[in-house]
């Protein structure tokens, strides 16, 4: 997925939005995003670098936007962005002693999902499940390691479950977790040139407000 697809993915949305809506068709969501990291290495490889060096990335929290087009009653096509979280990781193994903030980046992670809600509209409770694909650009990226330092984009599955919570015709609260997979090589050169693949796994804890329109 490159910038130009977005943009005809983002093109597609709001045309869904403008054309042929009826009230409650549109939804927009407004929330709070934990950011929670799994990751694993294959290692880290590198002239020099002692046997068993690794890392391990920590968590970010950030804003995300929503929005999406209920199709039928119970299906709906959803974006979601969000401000870039500044992920941070830190050395392990046998490299520990090199310290947190070895290498840092923010994370640019639209998603997709299709989604069912279950019930029917003007239900107090709306339970929903989605399935989609995520695509992950990593940005400002810094290393106290190395001067140069790459991080390969993703684009992988994900997942999320949520429910909703009805005040009112318009206004609702949500909350909903997402499974995302997310892989980058980094090749960070300096001195020498380090390399690992970074699987981070992360879970993504989300809770705001919905606007029906």
């Amino acid at each position: 997925m490159n910038c130009r697809l977005l943009s005809l993915a983002v093109a597609f949305f709001a045309m869904l939005a403008a054309g042929g809506a009826s009230a409650q068709d549109n939804i927009i969501k407004l929330g709070v995003s934990d950011y929670t990291t799994h990751s694993s290495t294959n290692g880290v490889s590198g002239i020099g670098v002692p046997a068993g060096a690794d890392a391990e990335t920590g968590d970010g929290t950030t804003v995300i936007l929503a929005y999406e087009r209920l199709l039928t009653p119970n299906i709906g096509a959803e974006l979601v962005v969000g401000i870039p979280p500044r992920i941070k990781a830190k050395a392990t193994g046998s490299v520990a002693f090199l310290g947190d903030d070895v290498l840092s980046a923010r994370n640019m992670s639209p998603t997709f999902f299709l989604n069912y809600h279950f019930g029917t509209p003007g239900d107090t409770w709306r339970p929903y499940l989605g399935a989609g694909i995520n695509y992950t650009k990593f940005v400002g990226i810094e290393s106290s390691l190395a001067s140069d330092v790459k991080m390969s984009d993703s684009t992988g599955w994900a997942a999320q479950v949520g429910i909703d919570y009805s005040l009112n015709k318009e206004w609702s609260l949500f909350g909903s977790v997402a499974a995302l997979q997310v892989k980058s090589k980094v090749v960070a050169s300096g001195s020498t040139v380090l390399q690992t693949t970074i699987d981070f796994r992360p879970i993504v804890y989300t809770f705001g407000a919905v606007y029906k329109f």
